[in-house]
């Protein structure tokens, strides 16, 4: 059984929203024999109704998607349909990793989703660079002057490996490596 963990920010959840969401967001479940938690964030930023699903297979795969539109149900469909399609384009790579059971066969069967399969995802392109040290503040603006969404950098203070990047909101997320 699936746990759903359904927030809203600036909306509030009413009851058939709930039940919108368990039940369409509930269908990528039948992927899996062990998925645990389905976490759902519904908000409401101006005009735009935004719905992010996380979701967490035993096992250590996570599943994530998010999807705008003027209208909620039309965005929770909207994710629903990117996350079937993600797990179908990598359906191989699944397989593979949950050899042992896991990945319920015939729920792609009975999928009306066609989606072409690669058994590698092609690199298209190869750079090498050197990773410099600096503080947080210097790599977001090495970044901005770049005109890139993340920048890979070296913490002066801590010599970790970090990555900044800028969120959809338009704030900056930080991600720390250990090891």
């Amino acid at each position: 059984m699936v746990t759903f963990n359904i927030r809203g920010k600036n909306i509030e959840i009413t009851q058939p929203l709930r039940e919108y969401v368990e039940k369409r967001v509930g269908k990528i479940a039948k992927y899996f024999d062990n998925m645990e938690e389905i976490s759902v964030l519904l908000s409401v930023e101006k005009d735009r109704q935004i719905v992010e699903v996380t979701a967490e297979v035993r096992g250590g795969l996570i599943l994530r998607g998010q999807e705008s539109n003027l209208d909620m149900y039309t965005s929770i469909d909207l994710v629903v349909e990117k996350l079937e399609r993600q797990i179908h384009k990598q359906k191989t790579k699944l397989e593979r990793r949950f050899r042992n059971g896991g990945m319920r066969s015939e729920a792609f069967a009975e999928s009306k989703l066609q989606v072409e399969h690669e058994d590698e995802s092609p690199v298209v392109k190869t750079k090498h660079f050197v990773v410099k040290p600096m503080d947080v503040q210097e790599a977001i603006m090495q970044m901005n002057l770049l005109n890139h969404n993340f920048f890979v950098f070296r913490d002066a203070q801590t010599e970790q490996i970090c990555v900044v990047y800028k969120r959809t909101a338009g704030a900056y997320g930080l991600l720390e490596f250990d090891g």
